[in-house]
């Protein structure tokens, strides 16, 4: 079969010489599509128009051009396609992004009864993972290991990649570990898998797993690693990543230099962030962005906003993604005058209609800043359409922080109509009514969760310390160090309070009694995780901690004073923003 198919193509190749002229000329026209016509024409009149040869290439050249439905119309011209053509046309339909054309084609040739090959497969199987076309693709499977290509490394890396990416990555890691012969294209695959479906640790230990194994990562898996490590906060890893870049030599592109970026950012190095942003010599508007949404994240608006005019002067044109983030950080550092400004631009000045997230940005923003009745205005002028539970859950979020009991009371109504699974809703609403001392609204509230079997969502932390990421739960006892964390926190809470810390007990759950309150806020999860880094680091150590919700105020307070007794700098990355606490003062500024 083989034999076959590479005598036919040394039979194509070998045509060639004989109609240079007219090869010529189509190598001359290139992928455009009125060039392309015009050499097509000229082998028509030369009666060269049945020579496969030139016709695949006439054929490909026009799945490059764009024009699928020229590409059809030459194809269905040919009388006896073989697998040559069929080859090109289905290699040339995924590689330009017509992925369905390439599935089409593939069974047009498996009706023709003409056997594919490695080349078939490996197209086809890339036409599938990029429609993530689950039920077809495992079809291809089959004709893959009934056609006796199982084995094929090329085959088995395409197979890697379509099951990672139509989110099937049970069957992506039986391929990839039944792989006697791992390529770098598989084990980016599986990696880059992993890290697309939020499975950053499972990412990053193969990474490990790799670099023991002695393959040598190229680009492709260094960009996700690092967005790996930005998930997860791994700042370690990402700094070994950046020297490794250094020290080896890899060119580092627009790509690499913006997963840097986020990198640098999302981990809590703002500084080296820039540094790499200033060393690019070329921008898109993703690097731009991705350094102006830095800013956003630890609280840096006026730097934002400075860079955004920057950028709006020197720099490519904003896309929607730069404004979600630019009103981000606007939001977040209570920029209300220049986040109107931004907002207002938008359609003004580009053209660009805002969305969804620009709707929820400008919500959070004016609600942050206490401008609840202009937010509240600015959502009723909203089309239906908008109305997504997002943006009223900003806005409840504000009237708890301003604590407007009767607006809040009326949003989080409206929420519970729309989204009556969601469990946060109803723990903003029950945390509303404690604060306003309504305990019996309180109870009804909790007794619906209960009844509805919701759950609020467990809070964890993590913190790096010697290279292995430990993590803790509130009231967490499964670490083996247990009793020497709670003894070293209690300790520390002691001197805490003899600078001055207060608990502040209605960040705990309303039912408890006072001195039970004060116990439970203790032992929250980044407490903990603190008190373990503290105990296990040097005098001077700077400590990154990440939390996958929003840190309470009474651990915001307290971190406060503990960046005091321990003269340590802290760094807290919750779920919106960064905390950098230092001689008892945080970068937010208590505005978050």
């Amino acid at each position: 079969m083989e034999a076959k198919q590479l005598q036919e193509n040394h039979q194509q190749i070998t045509e060639a010489p004989s109609k240079s002229a007219e090869y010529q000329a189509l190598l001359r026209a290139g992928p455009r599509l009125r060039p392309l016509q015009q050499a097509h024409a000229q082998l028509v009149v030369t009666g060269c128009h049945r020579s496969r040869a030139l016709l695949t290439k006439l054929i490909t050249l026009a799945c490059a051009a764009g024009s699928i439905v020229y590409t059809r119309r030459l194809f269905y011209s040919v009388v006896d396609p073989d697998s040559f053509l069929f080859n090109s046309l289905i290699k040339a339909s995924a590689k330009f992004g017509f992925s369905l054309d390439a599935v089409f084609f593939y069974r047009q040739m498996l009706l023709l009864g003409i056997l594919p090959s490695t080349y078939t497969f490996t197209s086809v199987i890339k036409a599938c993972a990029d429609l993530s076309v689950l039920r077809i693709g495992r079809g291809v499977h089959s004709h893959v290991l009934v056609s006796g290509y199982g084995s094929d490394s090329f085959v088995q890396a395409a197979l890697v990649t379509f099951y990672a990416k139509s989110n099937n990555l049970c069957n992506a890691r039986m391929v990839f570990d039944k792989m006697p012969d791992k390529t770098i294209v598989a084990w980016n695959s599986m990696i880059s898998g992993y890290e697309q479906n939020g499975l950053a640790k499972e990412a990053i230990v193969l990474f490990h797993q790799m670099r023991k194994l002695g393959v040598d990562p190229d680009s492709a898996t260094l960009v996700s690693l690092l967005s790996a490590c930005s998930h997860v906060g791994s700042l370690q890893l990402g700094c070994w990543v950046y020297d490794y870049i250094i020290n080896t030599g890899i060119q580092v592109n627009v790509i690499l230099a913006t997963s840097l970026i986020n990198m640098f950012s999302r981990c809590g190095n703002l500084s080296r962030a820039r540094a790499v942003f200033d060393s690019m010599d070329e921008r898109n508007v993703i690097a731009w962005t991705a350094m102006i949404s830095g800013y956003g994240m630890h609280g840096h608006g006026v730097q934002a906003v400075e860079l955004f005019h920057q950028m709006r002067a020197n720099g490519p044109r904003p896309n929607n993604v730069t404004f979600v983030a630019i009103l981000s950080a606007c939001a977040h550092a209570g920029l209300v005058h220049e986040g109107r400004q931004v907002f207002a631009s938008m359609k003004k000045d580009y053209g660009l209609y805002p969305g969804v997230e620009h709707h929820v940005c400008m919500v959070d923003m004016l609600g942050r800043a206490g401008f609840l009745t202009e937010a509240y205005q600015f959502i009723k002028g909203l089309h239906r359409e908008d109305l997504v539970p997002a943006i009223w859950t900003a806005m409840l979020g504000a009237c708890k922080m301003h604590k407007n009991l009767d607006l809040g009371v009326e949003v989080a109504e409206h929420l519970l109509s729309v989204q009556p699974e969601n469990p946060g809703h109803y723990v903003l609403l029950s945390n509303m009514y404690a604060l306003a001392g309504k305990m019996d609204r309180v109870e009804l509230i909790r007794n619906m969760m209960i009844q509805r079997g919701l759950k609020k969502q467990v809070g964890y932390s993590t913190i790096d310390v010697n290279n292995r990421t430990h993590m803790f739960s509130m009231g967490d006892k499964s670490h083996p160090e247990t009793n020497e964390i709670y003894q070293y926190l209690d300790e520390l809470m002691w001197r805490c309070k003899e600078a001055g810390y207060a608990p502040a007990p209605e960040s705990a759950m309303h039912e408890l009694e006072e001195e039970e309150k004060e116990y439970a806020l203790r032992y929250h999860s980044e407490k903990l995780a603190l008190a373990y880094g503290l105990m296990k680091t040097s005098p001077g150590t700077s400590l990154r901690i990440v939390k996958n919700l929003r840190i309470c105020e009474d651990c915001h307070s307290a971190v406060k004073f503990i960046s005091v007794v321990t003269n340590r700098d802290i760094v807290i990355r919750d779920k919106l923003r960064f905390h950098h606490f230092k001689d008892g003062s945080c970068s937010c500024s208590d505005y978050w």
